[in-house]
């Protein structure tokens, strides 16, 4: 091969490299939160865990009806100094973005104009993570354990297992600084905390989730 050829060669790989986008090339130590949440042209669903950036694999139906419905139902629970909103991230740290599935956050949170786009720890009152296969690791270790060191008092881990939904719930330990299990839940979600909750749980094929029978 001539020097020619290698020179030509060496100018397509660099450019080819000068082409994507800089946030393929992390920082050494890897990317800090505030660089991560000042960045605008991210895949969706982006988040960032120890430093490191995580792209989102393509929903499935049930995934997607678990978000939308749990979110609605949790809106309409909720009480007036409270709100639920899907796909947020929040900060937790210098080297935690992590994107939730669902999150119950105070009203004044979802009325703050700046930041428009995460909330705080503190803002916080429930996330909730629905798992996918590609990330289970992270639903079920990495991001529970990230979000009771941020102090979050509540985290719900929804599964499906064959065909049918179930929610473990969890509760901060302020002894252990951990999360401990306080509940799974089948068929009826009916808790007292993080405020009164009555959801029956019927995610079919068709994604249905129903109200408990009552008073209209």
């Amino acid at each position: 091969m001539s020097a020619e050829s290698v020179d030509v060669g060496a100018k397509s790989i660099r450019a080819s490299v000068d082409s994507l986008p800089h946030w393929v090339f992390p920082p050494p130590g890897g990317f800090t939160a505030d660089h991560f949440l000042r960045m605008r042209d991210l895949p969706r669903q982006s988040e960032l865990i120890d430093g490191a950036l995580i792209f989102a694999a393509p929903q499935t139906r049930w995934h997607s009806h678990t978000v939308s419905l749990l979110t609605a139902e949790l809106r309409r629970q909720a009480p007036e100094d409270l709100d639920a909103i899907h796909g947020m991230t929040v900060r937790l740290d210098e080297r935690q973005a992590p994107a939730t599935d669902v999150v119950v956050v105070t009203a004044e949170a979802m009325r703050r104009e700046r930041p428009d786009h995460y909330f705080f720890p503190e803002d916080v009152r429930l996330v909730v993570e629905a798992v996918l296969p590609d990330s289970a690791i992270r639903d079920r270790d990495v991001k529970p354990r990230r979000y009771a060191a941020a102090g979050i008092k509540h985290f719900w881990r929804v599964e499906q297992d064959d065909g049918r939904t179930i929610v473990y719930v969890y509760q901060l330990d302020p002894a252990t600084g951990s999360y401990v299990p306080t509940g799974i839940h089948h068929d009826r979600l009916k808790l007292t905390l993080p405020f009164g909750i009555d959801i029956d749980i019927d995610l079919t094929s068709t994604g249905t989730l129903r109200r408990p029978p009552g008073p209209a």
